[in-house]
């Protein structure tokens, strides 16, 4: 194997798959790179056995192969060396990059070790939607998520296919967020819905690498989801089990609906989060004649402190407390510079969206009202 590859390419290659490889005390060729040379494009590639990414970069090959090395070791050097054009070659049981002022050689391992990725079985049937689509999509959803070893169902993000539209879901039990993907965003050849639970990891680690301006092809089997690209191929497993079925859950109608400015609600948080810190709680006072809300949190140690901010009111509940690190999440994320905050009693779930965007929710329990 020998080629000649511009370092900035081979290091968004490397950058893709090498969050992937991890340690394997029966398999120690998970910790490496497979690089691998073949028609003026070099194929970079990792494996946990859970999930494989194999990620194209275009080079000047001169000699077809492939050979593995050490992907923190790989990822070191390259981050490091100075030249924009590397040659790398493989010598025995070694790969020697060179550059015209900087040699290194680094020990490998035999391709032919490195586990074989499977397939899908169905690479007919796809779904196709913009990468900046979908990332905005799944970055919407991830702040309703937290690891869970209890409930590894949790652990995953829910894609439900209709005709109509993509569905992402996530949940951690104690707020959950959808985010709605309409036809108009989709090209698909798909002839029946489906339901799919993703990894949390695998979701994560596409909206890394994805980059805006691509298309995303994704297919599915009974077992894994691919996430495709020109360049990039993410295989999954998929997780076992059934996502919670959480339409009883979506609040219908509201005791009190309040909409009120983002940035002034992020604001009075920050602020809340200071006397608040330690058990994350902040109080909302609703005062409806008045048509505003004090934002209040108080620590014995640290002080208290109370904002008031104007909003729009309709309803009576006088008092109810949330935990403001998931308000916070949830703005987060949210496109419109006005937001809409639907709240029942403490025993029901409250409902954060952007105003006249029907696409996105997010629901969170509170903690107390009064």
């Amino acid at each position: 194997m020998k080629f000649i590859v511009i370092k900035s390419n081979l290091k968004d290659g490397i950058s893709a798959v090498e969050r992937i490889s991890g340690d394997n005390l029966n398999l120690p060729i998970l910790k490496n790179i497979l690089i691998e040379a073949d028609s003026n494009r070099i194929k970079i590639a990792t494996t946990n056995l859970e999930v494989a990414v194999n990620y194209s970069v275009l080079g000047k090959v001169i000699e077809n192969g492939k050979f593995t090395v050490p992907a923190s070791t790989l990822s070191n050097l390259i981050n490091n060396i100075q030249s924009d054009r590397l040659n790398i070659e493989k010598k025995g049981n070694k790969l020697e990059i060179k550059t015209d002022n900087y040699e290194a050689v680094i020990p490998g391992l035999p391709a032919d070790d490195f586990p074989i990725t499977p397939k899908i079985k169905n690479q007919k049937e796809f779904i196709e939607v913009k990468s900046e689509v979908l990332n905005e999509a799944i970055n919407q959803i991830l702040v309703a998520t937290q690891f869970s070893d209890l409930r590894p169902e949790l652990n995953s993000v829910l894609l439900d296919f209709s005709l109509n539209n993509l569905k992402l879901a996530a949940t951690d039990s104690f707020r959950l967020a959808e985010k709605t993907i309409e036809a108009n965003q989709i090209i698909s050849n798909q002839q029946k819905s489906f339901k799919i639970l993703v990894p949390l990891k695998t979701i994560q680690e596409a909206s890394r690498i994805l980059k805006d301006g691509e298309a995303v092809k994704i297919y599915h089997d009974d077992s894994q989801v691919l996430f495709k690209t020109e360049r990039l191929e993410l295989l999954s497993r998929l997780t076992e089990g059934s996502f919670p079925d959480y339409s009883a859950i979506i609040p219908k109608n509201f005791t009190t609906e309040v909409v009120l400015n983002k940035q002034e609600f992020t604001t009075a948080l920050k602020l809340a989060s200071i006397f608040g810190s330690r058990n994350s709680e902040v109080k909302l006072k609703i005062q409806e004649s008045k048509k505003s809300i004090e934002v209040l949190s108080s620590d014995q140690a640290v002080g208290e402190n109370n904002y008031v901010l104007s909003a729009k009111i309709q309803g009576k509940l006088k008092e109810i407390i949330f935990n403001w690190r998931y308000i916070m999440d949830a703005l987060k994320v949210l496109k419109s510079d006005d937001v809409f905050f639907g709240i029942n009693n403490e025993n029901e779930p409250a409902e954060i969206k952007s105003l006249g965007d029907g696409s996105y929710f997010y629901i969170l329990k509170p903690i107390a009202s009064v």
